[in-house]
């Protein structure tokens, strides 16, 4: 298979495999994993991951971030469960009837709106509960909430199935922070307890997101929703995690031109750089435009013949420059690694993350969508996807 190797990233399958075999052997045998797959894989392209965790790997469940992201994991194939984690505007609700899917419920008047507008069947809902994210959920006592919950069991258009909340700290492992995770999970367990008190009945009932797989397993989370490290990168790169995780997007380019230039010769848009000394210079074939961030001028650096090469002058919108003059030979065509491994020598998303004063999710999910994804499993290329 071919296609243009301008800026591409390879997505290692093997490595999708050992970061979700890591993460279930740490989990209860009654936590089923839950694949956060939204954004089109935090980047690495769903097309190529999701039918492979589904059909290779046994993976029943997975989480999106909008009706769009669902119906693109039906159209192609995709039988298991799909938690819609954002907000679906409520004139679709028989569209969430059709493709099967559950919507997260925001709120009891979300859930009326919703039960009003389902012409035919009944839209599955899991309801948010707000334990200290503030971001989504219901936001009373347990009492208040399971009062609202047994409101939803009573609505001809939804079901209610279960209920969740979402961790703001569980990445830390200071005292404090854990305290608040553990606060956070006994306030979602207590209203859970009460509506279950008031008769309501919830099949799923989770809390534990990548981070809380990790430092809180816990048995009474019926799901594990697996998201960051599932592609291989840190919740936090600072915090150990006691297994190695297996990054699985590695992004190269290519150089289209070597030249030498003299001292005192600027260099890109700005003249932000200018040569000290005689020098020879790379340009590589990507930019800001394909997610290569712009704000790496005069900082970043990639890999060439396993060295560190560093940018000189401004990212422009499709390309940049790079310092070769201690990389050895290097010619046209030849392959550079913005993220990934060559020699002896590694740059990870979180590496460029903490240049930028970022996050390397920030990273992965910002790769554009003109950049080919290219799949590999046990070393042979299965499919090139581009969301083009």
């Amino acid at each position: 298979m071919k296609f243009p190797k301008r800026c591409y990233a390879e997505i290692d399958l093997d490595s999708i495999e050992k970061n979700l075999d890591s993460f279930r052997k740490g989990l209860p045998s009654s936590v089923e994993v839950l694949c956060v797959v939204k954004a089109c894989c935090y980047g690495h392209f769903d097309e190529a991951v999701v039918p492979f965790l589904e059909n290779e790997l046994g993976v029943r469940w997975f989480a999106v971030a909008n009706l769009t992201e669902a119906n693109r994991l039906r159209k192609m194939g995709i039988k298991g469960e799909i938690l819609i984690l954002g907000w679906t505007y409520p004139e679709y609700t028989d569209e969430l009837i059709k493709l099967n899917v559950i919507q997260a419920c925001t709120e009891l008047a979300y859930a009326r709106e919703l039960s009003q507008r389902a012409a035919r069947g009944k839209v599955r809902l899991h309801c948010a509960v707000d334990t200290g994210m503030t971001r989504i959920g219901l936001t009373g006592t347990a009492e208040e909430n399971a009062r609202d919950l047994l409101e939803m069991t009573q609505l001809s258009g939804v079901k209610l199935e279960g209920i969740f909340t979402h961790f703001a700290v569980a990445d830390s492992l200071d005292e404090d922070k854990a305290a608040y995770t553990r606060a956070q999970r006994d306030k979602l367990l207590k209203t859970a307890d009460k509506a279950e008190k008031l008769g309501v009945i919830l099949s799923q009932v989770h809390f534990l997101n990548s981070a809380g797989g990790v430092y809180h397993a816990d048995e009474k989370s019926t799901l594990a929703r697996l998201g960051i490290i599932l592609y291989g990168l840190y919740p936090d790169p600072d915090v150990p995690l006691p297994f190695e995780l297996a990054p699985v997007m590695t992004l190269k380019a290519i150089i289209s031109q070597v030249k030498e230039i003299e001292a005192g010769t600027s260099v890109s848009y700005g003249r932000t750089f200018t040569a000290e000394k005689r020098m020879k210079l790379a340009t590589i074939t990507a930019g800001y435009a394909d997610g290569y961030p712009r704000l790496l001028s005069n900082k970043g650096y990639v890999l060439i013949n396993g060295r560190r090469c560093p940018i000189t002058g401004r990212v422009c919108m499709d390309q940049f420059m790079v310092d070769v003059t201690d990389a050895g030979e290097v010619k046209s065509g030849d392959e550079a690694v913005l993220i990934g491994c060559q020699g002896n020598e590694r740059i990870t998303a979180d590496d460029i993350a903490k240049m930028i004063g970022t996050i390397g999710y920030e990273i992965v999910c910002g790769i554009s969508a003109r950049v080919p994804r290219a799949a590999y499993r046990h070393g042979e290329l299965t499919g090139i996807y581009s969301l083009e």
